[in-house]
């Protein structure tokens, strides 16, 4: 399918919002392609035309490969690139690459390349999470001007999405493999490939999985966060914790953090929107791509189309290979990536007038099978593209669920960029099926959490 093609077909999913703008929800005979000539989750269940994007068949099984200390095999180990893009044939295949890929040959062109391997559509979501997505199909509405929901129940807000903004929300809602710790280290380097490291030890807890959930009281709570640095020495024992609320606008996201060296629990509005992140190399909703509320910026949506972006990321995430091998000048170990051509879905956000924000536009795109935004490009006041974010996804065939090998945030100006997430020297990095209570996410739990 052409990008004409996929850009008529994102239209006919839009005159649905376009008849009566009030709702967001679908009728039967619409739900009813979930699972038909659509996955369960809402992508095309064909590939394309040309035959190099493979039809969806139910994605990676279980037993794909095994798993030694919460590392996974490669299943496809064996394959080598069928090509690999790089600055002198770059025009070949531009169509297929976002600005921000494009821009990042221009910045590093002697050094930065995308190896392309055979497309797999390995996505697989427990069959308990497919019953639930077309119940939400049938029942969940935007509120408070598509900022917030209702009658959603957790994963995947819009399998049939209609709007910009409801692509995005199923980045934000998709299923992750439910309540979680996980342990990743992030990078912050210099333009040199010098860089300084954090550890920190997480924990999600979706609300509808707390042992003590009650329906009324967490009813615009879509999860509780808290994350604890662990290392290097002199960041031990720092503590934030968050509540993140569907409806933002409504209820504006609740944080608070603990400083071990002043043993004071403290209120954190600013972890929010683009208040700073580690080493100033992205802003706070640039974590996991985009996070917390959507509200400041209008979200179009352009269409679908095919593009080379990272996928199946088992070879950057192998115990074997070093920091010291991955992290290099300008940008990651390009050798240790891998790229496959998928369709993506294509949303830019442009700045609401009166609001403020150091992006003036968000450019994202967002894997079909997965929900998960795989490349995302930001402007600065001036419009000039100033970051490029890249998520090289990693699917847990044996739980049934996403994460990333590496989130990169590459600043094109200073030549500095972020590694986050990375898992390859920690053993039993993601840990499922948490079990938590509402009391273990609250200010007075910080304090125990953050002792030295």
């Amino acid at each position: 399918m052409t990008r004409h093609s996929l850009s008529r077909y994102a239209l006919s999913l839009c005159l649905p919002l376009l008849i009566n703008p009030a709702l967001a929800a679908v009728d039967a005979a619409q739900a009813d392609r979930l699972g038909a000539a659509l996955t369960p989750v809402g992508a095309e269940r064909a590939g394309n035309a040309a035959g190099t994007i493979p039809e969806w068949t139910g994605g990676l099984p279980t037993d794909a490969g095994t798993v030694t200390d919460g590392f996974r095999s490669d299943p496809f180990a064996s394959e080598t690139p069928l090509f690999t893009i790089t600055a002198q044939n770059l025009e070949q295949y531009r169509e297929q690459l976002s600005p921000g890929q494009q821009a990042l040959f221009a910045r590093y062109p002697s050094t930065y390349k995308i190896p392309v391997y055979p497309s797999h559509r390995s996505v697989a979501w427990p069959q308990k999470t497919y019953e639930v997505i077309r119940k939400n199909a049938l029942n969940v509405t935007t509120v408070e001007g598509g900022n917030g929901l209702e009658h959603y129940t957790s994963p995947l807000a819009f399998p049939l999405p209609q709007t910009g903004l409801e692509v995005l929300w199923n980045h934000i809602t998709r299923y992750r493999g439910g309540s979680f710790t996980r342990e990743t280290t992030a990078f912050m380097t210099t333009p040199a490939g010098g860089y300084s490291w954090k550890t920190e030890r997480d924990r999600l807890a979706y609300t509808q999985e707390l042992l003590d959930y009650d329906p009324e009281k967490s009813k615009n709570i879509l999860y509780y966060f808290t994350s604890v640095n662990i290392a290097p020495a002199r960041d031990v024992g720092g503590v934030l914790l968050v509540h993140e609320t569907l409806n933002q606008v409504k209820e504006p996201r609740m944080a608070w953090q603990y400083n071990s060296g002043q043993r004071r629990v403290r209120r954190a509005p600013q972890v929010a929107y683009d208040s700073p992140g580690p080493g100033n190399l992205r802003t706070n909703d640039q974590s996991d791509m985009f996070n917390g509320s959507p509200d400041r910026y209008d979200w179009k949506l352009v269409g679908k189309r095919e593009m080379y972006v990272p996928y199946n990321s088992f070879r950057l995430a192998d115990p074997n290979n070093s920091y010291d091998e991955l992290i290099t000048p300008g940008h990651l170990n390009q050798d240790k990536t891998r790229y496959e051509l998928h369709r993506v879905w294509e949303v830019i956000g442009t700045l609401k007038e009166g609001q403020r924000h150091v992006y003036f536009k968000r450019h994202l795109f967002i894997d079909e099978d997965s929900w998960t935004i795989v490349e995302a490009d930001h402007y600065d006041s001036r419009g000039n593209l100033w970051r490029v974010s890249e998520n090289h996804i990693l699917p847990l065939y044996d739980v049934q669920a996403q994460i990333s090998a590496g989130e990169l945030t590459y600043d094109l100006t200073s030549g500095r960029y972020l590694s986050n997430f990375m898992i390859n020297k920690v053993k039993n990095a993601y840990q499922f099926g948490l079990k938590a209570k509402t009391s273990d996410f609250t200010p007075a739990a910080l304090r125990l959490m953050g002792i030295r």
